[in-house]
């Protein structure tokens, strides 16, 4: 296994489209982290720079404590899963996952089993090697059928497979669960944990699903056009967002944003949205702010139906009546779209919430799951 760094990595297409900027970012020795962002944020042609499949216009890219901008791809010791399988359609599941040992074997890569007698051994250890990784994936099963005959799922496992059998150092997988239904994609979510967790190896893994990211990864790196916005725990990214981009992207449904400015009322600081006005936590450093323009952001989650026993109870301040446009009732929770004034807020409501469709409704807010951005640069205030 190894660490892989980008240290400033660049990678401009043509005259002056830059697709990675400046990116500098760490992948620990047998760390599963996430590279996560919109569509064109650079994030696969980072993906493809430690693959050796782009070359990078300026920077440095290390696996291990090797520098490895001028090393072909066939000796960076990479397995790459990609988002199409790309599994050879006239060879059985058996010889795509072999495919790769027997191409080492003819080449004399088997630095491994170096100390192996004779070809039958070598082929003997070869078989070993693929019943165990099908066995481990759950296809020992379909080794000989083509992939024409597989579903999606089998074809990603098989695809799945065909990397780990080689033991590589790092894994490059790119949106590897994207062609999948949406019940076989947690499944298969949760396999690649379980691997990662057993096979300890160094994974780099490009998704544009926040979902994904959020679940899967030790670490995840979030990419807007080319730059490094945030890297962190998803648990402090959904918490603690740097930017109004991390914040809306992390999150379903997305964080509401307003338009809004800090004001001060007595001894108290408020957040002014026009249509309503938020305390401010005691000590939030927007209080420094008094008459400036801010982003407010409130999280679904943070909105309550003030008729319940939940944690906003009872709690005068922070609770407004709002008019219920439209309710979505996905059995556990609610989302329901609440108008404040002219503003509208998606809130995230307990399932025995009594909120109904074109009705009036009291809701509570909770002033401490706030964000608060400054209005220019979009960075956060805390």
């Amino acid at each position: 296994m190894a660490a892989v760094e980008f240290k400033d990595v660049n990678k401009v297409f043509g005259k002056d489209v830059k697709a990675v900027s400046d990116l500098s970012l760490g992948i620990k020795d047998g760390e599963f982290m996430v590279l996560v962002g919109p569509s064109g944020c650079g994030k696969t042609t980072a993906l493809r720079i430690v693959a050796g499949l782009e070359e990078a216009s300026g920077g440095d890219v290390f696996i291990g404590s090797v520098r490895v901008n001028d090393v072909p791809p066939k000796d960076r010791d990479i397995a790459m899963v990609f988002q199409n399988y790309a599994l050879y359609p006239h060879m059985t599941v058996y010889d795509n996952i072999a495919f790769g040992l027997r191409l080492r074997e003819l080449k004399g890569f088997f630095w491994e089993m170096a100390h192996l007698k004779d070809a039958r051994e070598i082929r003997q250890s070869i078989d070993d090697r693929v019943r165990e990784v099908a066995k481990m994936l759950g296809i020992d099963q379909l080794l000989l059928r083509r992939p024409r005959e597989l579903s999606g799922g089998q074809r990603q496992r098989v695809a799945l497979a065909r990397a780990i059998v080689r033991k590589p150092k790092v894994f490059l997988m790119d949106e590897p669960l994207s062609n999948l239904d949406a019940k076989l994609r947690i499944q298969t979510r949760a396999e690649l944990i379980r691997l990662h967790r057993t096979l300890g190896i160094t994974t780099l893994y490009v998704t544009h699903d926040q979902v994904e990211a959020m679940t899967m990864g030790q670490r995840m790196a979030i990419m807007k056009d080319g730059l490094l916005q945030q890297v962190d725990e998803p648990e402090r990214v959904y918490a603690e967002p740097a930017n109004k981009f991390v914040a809306g992207f992390v999150g379903s449904p997305p964080m509401n944003f307003f338009d809004a400015k800090i004001m001060k009322m007595g001894d108290r600081f408020f957040v002014d949205a026009s249509d309503f006005k938020l305390a401010l936590p005691a000590g939030h450093a927007a209080q420094n702010l008094e008459g400036q323009a801010v982003t407010l952001g409130i999280r679904p989650e943070a909105i309550f139906d003030a008729a319940l026993d939940g944690p906003m109870k009872g709690t005068a301040e922070n609770t407004f009546d709002a008019k219920v446009d439209v309710v979505e009732a996905l059995g556990h929770q609610y989302v329901a779209y609440l108008k404040i004034g002219a503003q509208t807020l998606v809130a995230s409501l307990d399932a025995n919430s009594g909120i109904r469709n074109q009705e009036n409704a009291r809701v509570a807010i909770d002033s401490n799951q706030i964000h608060i951005f400054d209005a220019s640069t979009e960075q956060a205030i805390r």
